[in-house]
């Protein structure tokens, strides 16, 4: 044969095949009785040494530079042999690995981390998460994962009776806020796939400080970022009903309004539009509405805060992310449509084959657009309506209300600072004040960052400039917690002055 010929003719020695490898003993697998009992004390052991990391720690995130922190982990790896050695290291270096990750991440059960959407995760679902990853089922297909194929549909049906949608109502768990929208003007494009294909041209409306993520899926789904309008909000930060009239009012004979997309709880402000107005203007103009709730729709599980959803139960479609309101481990984020027809149907014959359906052997692969391999993200989420009610979850997020409203009178106390939004869900965005505050408030935030011991958010507004951003999600926290926030933003203030 040739190839051998090639290879003896090349080679120093002759080239003999590889040993045979035996089998591992299927109990190391972790998801056999034996290998689940095994994973008890390997996790308790990654927990204590995950502990010992953060126990090291000054604030929510290390004391270092960017620059540094990169040296860090480029020399722990080069200490282990690399990050993908020739042969393994075993247990102790993922032990290891474990505690200077815990040491060197961001600690967001830190009280002064108040940065992101990005909440600390509870307990029940973080411990839920090693068992649902060493079962390691997918719900596409009903073989894949038949018990969580089933949950995910009682946790969908759940979420839409809390909301007020139909009974026809129906869903997915996705990877993100970003994923559910992208899916939800997906399907809105969809649905006037004919006028377009008749040359008509897309126009998607929202508010001028909605989510990045809808321009990004007009481009992805090919209708253009130009094919989304902007609408004006008030001093709130709610999309105003009256332009977006006047501007449906006022569309050419050509342009096909695709969807509204109104936002329940924007990033920056917790601002809410008004979701009934846009309900009407989406009905009367024939297109549909999407309620981007990937923050905001947490408020349906709070007596104190529900109604702020009024209007959400005529939505087409709503992204709620339980990743953020909800205190879930990432990702949990679901769409919920109020049809489940929305959901177009596909056969493939080595998955959900057509006669396998009609025997009731279908998992939901249907129901996902972007993704065949799905994790069970249903079960940790189950899991927490269990342990905790909806009660429960509302008293997370009233407390964390209650710290924003504190927060927010703060700051307003404080002549140093400058209030712009205060607090609508758990976000409040102020600026300090001084010359040329936009450089100022940037360079005072690096300087938090740099010393680790509070972790805040920036954001620009519009025709106002740089601002600092309190996203209290941490129900643990004190009022206390709020004050060391503030003094640092002022004594990293001060320094900047010093330093000038």
């Amino acid at each position: 044969m040739i190839l051998p010929d090639l290879v003896s003719a090349s080679a120093p020695h002759p080239v003999r095949p590889p040993s045979p490898t035996p089998p591992i003993d299927q109990d190391q697998l972790a998801g056999t009785p034996a290998g689940l009992a095994r994973l008890a004390p390997l996790t308790a052991a990654l927990a204590t040494a995950a502990a010992a990391g953060l126990r090291g720690r000054t604030g929510p995130l290390p004391a270092r530079t960017p620059a540094d922190l990169a040296e860090q982990v480029r020399a722990d790896l080069a200490a282990a042999g690399g990050v993908l050695p020739d042969t393994g290291r075993g247990a102790a270096a993922v032990v290891d690995l474990i505690r200077r990750y815990a040491a060197g991440t961001v600690d967001l059960a830190d009280p002064t981390a108040a940065a992101h959407l990005q909440p600390p995760a509870l307990g029940v679902p973080a411990a839920v998460e090693a068992i649902v990853a060493a079962l390691n089922a997918s719900v596409d297909t009903w073989d894949s994962g038949p018990y969580a194929v089933e949950l995910e549909r009682h946790v969908v049906r759940a979420l839409a009776d809390r909301l007020g949608l139909p009974g026809t109502a129906d869903g997915v768990f996705t990877s993100g806020g970003t994923a559910s929208n992208l899916h939800a003007l997906l399907i809105a494009r969809d649905a006037v796939a004919g006028r377009l294909a008749a040359g008509g041209r897309p126009v998607v409306f929202c508010s001028a400080v909605a989510h990045f993520s809808v321009s990004r899926a007009c481009s992805v789904l090919g209708l253009g970022a130009d094919a989304v309008r902007t609408v004006p909000v008030d001093e709130r930060y709610r999309l105003r009903p009256e332009p977006l009239a006047d501007a449906l009012a006022g569309l050419a004979g050509d342009e096909v309004p695709v969807a509204i997309v109104a936002t329940a709880g924007t990033t920056d402000f917790g601002s809410i539009d008004p979701l009934p107005a846009c309900a009407d203007l989406a009905r009367r103009h024939g297109c549909r509405l999407h309620v981007d709730a990937a923050y905001g729709g947490g408020a349906v599980f709070s007596a104190r805060l529900r109604g702020l959803l009024t209007g959400i139960a005529a939505a087409d479609s709503v992204t709620l992310d339980l990743h953020k309101v909800g205190w879930q481990p990432a990702p949990a984020s679901v769409l919920l449509v109020a049809d489940g027809a929305d959901f177009a149907p596909h056969r493939v014959d080595y998955l959900n084959p057509a006669d396998d359906g009609a025997a009731g052997y279908d998992g939901l692969l249907d129901r996902s657009a972007l993704a065949t391999t799905r994790r069970a993200d249903a079960v940790k989420v189950a899991a927490t309506f269990l342990a905790l009610g909806a009660d429960g979850l509302g008293a997370l997020l009233d407390r964390c209300h209650h710290l924003a409203r504190y927060a927010q009178r703060r700051i307003e106390a404080e002549p140093r600072l400058e209030l712009a939004a205060g607090a609508t869900l758990t976000t409040v965005v102020f600026r300090h004040r001084g010359a040329d505050p936009d450089a100022l408030n940037g360079r005072l935030r690096r300087r938090l960052l740099r010393s680790g011991v509070a972790l805040v958010g920036r954001t620009t507004i519009a025709g106002r400039g740089v601002h600092l951003k309190l996203t209290l999600l941490n129900p643990a926290a004190r009022t206390e917690d709020v004050d060391e926030l503030v003094d640092a933003v002022l004594a990293a203030g001060d320094e900047d002055r010093e330093a000038a």
